[in-house]
C-alpha cells in the first residue's frame, strides 16, 4: 500500500502543475483576447466621433455658404499660446487637441464652430459642435458623442428628434440671458418627457460658448486670420 502512495505522489503533483500551467496560459490568452477587443473598439470609437464631427461640421454650416476647407481651416484650442489668450473653461472640459474651425467666404471669416462639453448629462458628459457667427448668432448645433439614454436623454441627437434645431438663430439676447434655460426651469427651452437633465445641461453648454464667443470675439478674429496674410503683414 505504501509503495502504491509513494508511486502516485509525482503522478499528482505532474497534473497539478499541467493544470495550473494550462490555467495560466488561458488566463494569458484570454487577457490578450480583451486586451485586442478593447483596442480595436477604442479605435472605432474614436474613428465613429472623427466622422460623427465631419459630417456635423457641413450640417452647422452648408459647403454652398462657404468656399474653404472646413475641417482643415481650424486650429488647436488647448496649445498653450492658445489658452493664454482665452478661457478655454468657458467650453466646458473640452479634450485635449478640441479644435475651433472657421468658415469663410472670399477669406472673410464669418462662422466659428466650437468645441462644447456639458459636464452634467444624465450619464456621463455630453461633447457637441456650436457654430456662432461674428455677430453672436447661433447657426446650428450637433451632438457628437454621449451616453444619455435610449428612448430618454438621445433625443438630443438629431436623428432621434429635431429638438436640437431649437438653438438655430438664437443668441445671448433672443432669447435673452435670464431665459436661457428649460421651459421647467422657467426658461425657453423645450425639455423631454420624462429627462429634463440631459436639455438642460446641452442649454447650459450652449449659452456658454456663446458667452465665450462674446468675450473672446476679437481673439477669435484675430486667430482666424490666415498664416499667408500673417506673413505677408510681417514682411511689410
Amino acid at each position: 500500500m505504501e509503495h502504491q502512495t509513494i508511486e502516485n505522489e509525482p503522478t499528482l503533483i505532474q497534473a497539478i502543475i499541467k493544470n495550473a500551467i494550462g490555467l495560466a496560459l488561458f488566463a494569458s490568452i484570454t487577457a490578450g483576447v480583451i486586451a485586442i477587443v478593447q483596442q480595436s473598439t477604442k479605435d472605432t470609437i474614436k474613428e465613429n466621433i472623427a466622422q460623427a464631427k465631419a459630417a456635423a461640421l457641413y450640417e452647422i454650416v452648408p459647403a454652398h455658404l462657404l468656399n474653404n476647407d472646413l475641417l482643415h481651416d481650424a486650429i488647436v484650442l488647448t496649445h498653450e499660446d492658445v489658452k493664454k489668450q482665452m478661457n478655454i473653461n468657458l467650453l466646458g472640459p473640452i479634450d485635449d487637441g478640441a479644435t475651433l474651425h472657421f468658415a469663410r467666404t472670399d477669406n472673410q471669416v464669418h462662422t466659428f464652430i466650437l468645441p462644447a462639453v456639458a459636464p452634467d448629462g444624465y450619464t456621463t458628459a455630453i461633447n457637441l459642435l456650436v457654430g456662432v457667427t461674428i455677430n453672436g448668432d447661433v447657426t446650428g448645433v450637433r451632438i457628437v458623442d454621449h451616453k444619455e439614454t435610449p428612448g430618454l436623454g438621445d433625443k438630443v441627437e438629431l436623428k432621434k428628434s429635431p429638438w436640437v434645431l431649437s438653438f438655430n438663430g438664437t443668441s445671448l439676447n433672443s432669447p435673452d440671458i435670464d431665459h436661457w434655460k428649460v421651459k421647467k426651469d422657467g426658461g425657453h427651452f423645450d425639455s423631454f418627457t420624462g429627462a429634463t437633465i440631459t436639455p438642460r445641461a446641452v442649454v447650459d453648454a450652449v449659452k456658454r460658448t456663446l458667452q465665450f464667443v462674446q468675450t473672446y470675439q476679437h481673439v477669435l478674429i484675430e486667430l482666424s486670420a490666415p498664416k499667408d496674410k500673417e506673413q505677408s503683414t510681417e514682411e511689410a
